[in-house]
């Protein structure tokens, strides 16, 4: 992989994400319905073709309250992993793979690159199901295979973190481990939607016509009078 040193969500983190599958809309790009094409899917399928094509990120950007609130308590979520099991977690902008256009943006990694940190401030009811099940939802688990992939770290730890619940009951941690089979299913699948990325674009790209052209219904015709 190639590691850019940037910071997330400012505009060098967007331009680097254009076009790209990310490990956030892996979900997304994975969802399926019984018949056809989930909306998911077309419209993330969408959204690469047209930032590819415009050369632009369209990413909407919009922050919702609760996603604010998860990103202002992030170093607190930090430093209660790291009071939790001892290790520093390090940061990164945006990772690359180094020849498919798919990346991901950890919220941090361990040591060098054996594990990852993925940290979650959901609602209190949110943080209370993590606590009682101490399962990871699907969407965030299919984010975090994507980063596994990427990065080719062996673990990911997953944590939900809320600052308001007694001390013991602040913290969620699951780990994931890496599974090389399931990394390779993943790959195949990053593949096949990136093949369909790139046809959707070359189809739009054969529709351009040079600057200056005018259609054949559009080019005026001199007036033939009636014999």
């Amino acid at each position: 992989m190639i590691v850019l040193d940037i910071p997330q969500r400012g505009p060098e983190w967007y331009a680097a994400r254009l076009g790209r599958v990310t490990s956030s809309r892996a979900a997304d790009m994975l969802s399926t319905i019984k018949k056809g094409e989930a909306a998911g899917r077309r419209n993330y399928r969408m959204q690469l073709v047209l930032e590819r094509v415009m050369g632009r990120s369209i990413e909407s950007g919009y922050v919702s309250r609760e996603m604010q609130t998860g990103i202002d308590r992030e170093a607190d979520a930090i430093g209660a992993y790291e009071a939790l099991t001892g290790q520093l977690i390090q940061t990164a902008g945006f990772c690359q793979h180094d020849t498919l256009m798919a990346g991901c943006s950890p919220d941090g990694y361990l040591g060098d690159w054996e594990g990852l940190a993925e940290i979650k401030s959901p609602l209190p009811a949110t943080h209370w199901e993590y606590l009682k099940t101490g399962i990871v939802p699907d969407e965030y688990a299919k984010q975090v295979i994507c980063a596994l992939w990427i990065t080719g770290a062996q673990w990911c730890d997953w944590l939900s973190f809320h600052p308001e619940f007694p001390e013991a009951l602040r913290v969620k941690l699951v780990r994931i481990e890496r599974n090389e089979a399931e990394m390779a299913s993943f790959e195949l699948m990053v593949r096949q939607f990136l093949s369909e990325v790139e046809r959707e674009v070359e189809a739009v790209q054969a529709l351009a016509h040079p600057v200056g052209w005018i259609g054949p219904d559009l080019v005026s015709r001199p007036k033939v009078d009636a014999a």
